[in-house]
C-alpha cells in the first residue's frame, strides 16, 4: 500500500489539469507579445547536467494561491525525464516556508534542484472578487530581494523576514502587469545556479495568468538545458 507521502505525489486533480490543457493553447498563441522571459546562469554554474527531480516552490504567504501556481508550473515542466514536485504536495499548510522544511523535503524525496518563484512587482487587486473599478488600484514592488544568503530572501529563496513576508501580496493576486523572479538552486551545496525574470502584461484573470506565465517559464528552462 502506498504511503501518504507517495499518495501526495500523484498527478494533480483533473480540474487543474483540464485548465492547463484548455488555457495552454491560447496562452502560447498570444504570449509572445504578452510575456517576456530573460534568463541568466550564475558564474561557474555547470550547464551540461539537466536536473531531474525538481521541487517547485511558489514563495507566497497565501497557501491556496501558492498551490495553484505550483500546480500549473509542475504540470508544465514535468516530462519523462523530469520529475516535478509541488512543495504544497509534500508540505502542509502549517509548515512554514523555511530552509529547514525545504531541506527536509529534499532529503525525503531525493530532490536535486529547488525552483523558487517570487513576486517582484505588479498591479494588485483592490479586493478579492472586486469589480474592474476596484482592481489594479495599487502597485506592489518588493524591496531587499537578495541574491545570496542575505536580504529579504535567503537559501532556496525562502523568506528570512517573516513579519514582512506574511503581509506581502501573493504571487497571483495581481492583474494587469506582473514581474516575477524564478531562481533555481542545486541541492548539493544549496547554491543558486540559474535565474529567470518573467514580465507579463494585460493579465485579466488568475487562471489565464497561471497558464500564460508558467508556459514560457517551462519553455525557457528546457531551451537553456536546465531540464529536459
Amino acid at each position: 500500500m502506498p504511503t501518504r507521502a507517495v499518495r501526495d505525489l500523484r498527478p494533480m486533480n483533473t480540474l487543474v489539469r483540464a485548465m492547463v490543457l484548455l488555457l495552454g493553447a491560447a496562452a502560447l498563441a498570444g504570449c509572445a507579445q504578452q510575456v517576456r522571459v530573460t534568463s541568466d546562469w550564475q558564474d561557474n554554474a555547470p550547464r551540461d547536467q539537466p536536473f531531474s527531480r525538481v521541487l517547485v516552490v511558489g514563495v507566497s504567504p497565501d497557501y491556496n494561491q501558492r498551490c495553484a501556481f505550483e500546480g500549473f508550473l509542475t504540470l508544465q515542466i514535468r516530462s519523462e525525464s523530469t520529475t516535478a514536485i509541488a512543495s504544497c504536495r509534500v508540505m502542509s499548510e502549517k509548515d512554514p516556508l523555511t530552509r529547514e522544511n525545504i531541506e527536509r523535503v529534499i532529503a525525503e524525496h531525493q530532490i536535486d534542484a529547488v525552483l523558487a518563484t517570487t513576486l517582484v512587482a505588479g498591479d494588485i487587486k483592490g479586493k478579492e472578487g472586486g469589480t474592474s473599478e476596484t482592481r489594479g488600484d495599487a502597485y506592489y514592488k518588493a524591496t531587499g530581494i537578495g541574491y545570496g544568503y542575505y536580504g529579504y530572501y535567503g537559501v532556496y529563496g525562502m523568506p528570512v523576514v517573516y513579519a514582512e513576508f506574511q503581509t506581502a501580496p501573493s504571487i497571483m493576486t495581481v492583474t494587469g502587469q506582473v514581474e516575477i523572479m524564478t531562481r533555481l538552486y542545486e541541492t548539493r551545496g544549496a547554491t543558486l545556479v540559474y535565474e529567470l525574470n518573467t514580465k507579463a502584461r494585460d493579465l485579466e484573470s488568475r487562471e489565464a495568468s497561471l497558464a500564460i506565465i508558467t508556459g514560457p517559464i517551462a519553455e525557457r528552462l528546457r531551451r537553456d538545458g536546465v531540464i529536459r
